[in-house]
Formats: C-alpha cells, structure tokens, sequence
C-alpha cells in the first residue's frame, strides 16, 4: 500500500485534475451499481453529505438510536445540514424491526413534518457489527420516501452475508461507504449517488473544507486496499468468532451475536478491563457503561490472537 502511495499519479482533485481520484470514484460506484461516487476525508463527511442531496433544512430523518449518525457525528446533522431527526428505540442496538420503523414514518398532514429519508447502519457498529438482513432492508425501501446506507462496514457486511455490492447498492438513494476501517487504508471514505447528487455533494464539500488537492496518494491507498483487502475480511470475521468463543465461558458475550468483526464483553468496570489489557500490550476500548469493544483487523494475525485470549482471559478472570 505505501508503495502504492508512493507511486500514485496525482493532479489537483479540487480542479477535478487527479487521475487517482478519478478511478477510485469510477471504480467504487460501478461496484455499487450508481452513477458516481465522491472521495471524502471521513465517513462523517460522506454521511453528512449524503444526507443533504436527500433533506432540506427542516426535513424529517429517521433513523435508529444508536446510529452512528447521530450518536458519533456531533450533531452534525442538525448543526450542518439543519436536519430534524427522528430516531427508532425500543429495539436492541443495531437490530432493523421494521415494523417498528414503518410505524414511525410520518405522513404529511396538518402541521405534521412529514418523513423525507430513513437511514440505515450496516454493519451496526453499536450493534457489535451485526449484518442487517437483506429482506428486511427490501421491506424498508419499500416503506420509505428515500433511504441512505451508512456502509462503512459493508465490505464486512457483504462478505459476511453473501449480498453483493450492487445488491445493496439498488436499495439505496445514497450510500457511504469507508476505506479506513477493515480494508486498512489510511484515511478515506466515498458517498455514492447520482451524478446530479454527486455534482452537489461536490460543491458541499467544498463549502465544507473537504476538497483535497493532491489526494491521489491517499486513493491510491484506497484502491490497494479495494484490490488486496476484501477478501481477507472472512480471517477478520473468523478470528472475532474465535475471540468470542474463548471469552464465552466468562459469561460476557454470547458468541452466537458475533456476525463480522467486532466483540461486544458485557462487564461491570470497563475501564478497569481496558486498562489491565492496556498493561498486557493488548488493546481493546470502552463502548459504554458496561461494555467493552474488541476488534479483529488486518495488522491482527492468529498469533496476536491467541495472545489477547490469554491476556482477556486473566483480566477477566480477576
């Protein structure tokens, strides 16, 4: 990948001049099936401007509790794009009960501020990267004036479940999709529309501070990781299966829940485990009051694996 970087014919992507941009764009959103895709900064931003091609200031957006939308974009989606949102609760952390979604669509009527969008996570981050079930998703947009994917796992998702890129990418007005997170690029994320959406998704993330000059040394990465690291995603998958298993008989996680790439251990101080693992050289992060996240990556081989189900097991242990 640094090679790749090193290498990397640039321009000026603000100008619409960088060669590597350009193919890493066309490259993603024929994968999905769109028209156009646009190479951002950060997921946040993809999801922000995603958002507004498909919601004025003052339109409904409906989404679940714990999305990464509204629970890690800092507000954005009120302070930028003047977006009300509407979230879905009741339901377990990066579960899709439709019924409950299709329940709080709003219809226009008298002074009521009708949904104009629903957006979705897949994987669910909070939901300890859980795949959502595709019939579910086909019933959603069926439902929904318009839906937007936040897919910065979908890659995972994907390999995970068997559905296609262009599968997913049918259900969708607009998708974000990430390049930093299982594919190990260093930086990076796409939204993928219509070539009218992109054009002004494009001036957007100008106003913004998203335009990148020479970014083609960070496409080039992207495109490396799009070639080489999707594939490998199903050692990712299988060694959280493996963690989760090993960590069972302490009664902090389910194995059965572990979907794709991420461990969710229930504990009563997750401060306390992160730092005793932190000592041990093993890295893992406070999710919540009670919960604790674990991730399986690329820089993570069965060696590494086996050493923090030795080091989680004796932190756990007590």
């Amino acid at each position: 990948m640094r090679k790749a970087i090193a290498e990397a014919e640039v321009g000026d992507d603000v100008y619409g001049e960088d060669p590597t941009v350009a193919a890493l764009e066309a490259e993603v959103a024929e994968l999905f099936g769109h028209e156009a895709a646009l190479f951002v900064p950060s997921g946040t931003m993809a999801n922000q401007l995603a958002l507004t091609t498909l919601l004025q200031p003052g339109n409904e957006l409906l989404c679940d509790a714990d999305a990464h939308i509204v629970t890690y974009e800092a507000g954005a989606a009120a302070a930028v794009g003047g977006i009300s949102t509407r979230t879905v609760v009741g339901s377990p952390a990066g579960a899709l009960d439709v019924d409950a979604w299709l329940a709080q669509v709003r219809r226009p009527g008298y002074h009521a501020l009708p949904t104009t969008a629903a957006a979705v996570e897949n994987t669910h981050n909070r939901g300890g990267g859980s795949v959502l079930p595709y019939d579910d998703l086909v019933r959603l947009r069926a439902g929904v004036p318009a839906l937007h994917c936040d897919g910065a796992r979908i890659w995972n998702a994907s390999v995970a479940s068997g559905v296609t890129y262009r599968e997913y990418g049918a259900l969708f007005d607009t998708l974000s999709v990430c390049l930093s997170k299982g594919l190990g690029a260093p930086v990076g994320s796409l939204m993928i529309s219509t070539a009218e959406r992109i054009e002004r998704a494009r001036l957007r993330r100008q106003q913004l501070g998203g335009g990148m000059r020479q970014a083609g040394v960070l496409a080039a990465a992207g495109r490396y990781a799009l070639a080489h690291h999707v594939e490998r995603l199903a050692d990712d998958h299988a060694r959280a299966s493996r963690l989760a298993a090993a960590l069972a008989e302490f009664d902090v996680v389910d194995p059965s829940t572990v979907q794709t790439n991420l461990v969710l251990l229930t504990v009563s101080d997750p401060g306390a485990v992160v730092r005793a693992a932190a000592e041990q050289g093993v890295r893992v992060g406070v999710f919540g009051p009670q919960t604790v996240r674990a991730m399986t990556h690329l820089d993570l081989d069965d060696e590494d694996l086996d050493r923090a189900i030795v080091v989680l097991s004796s932190v756990l242990r007590g």
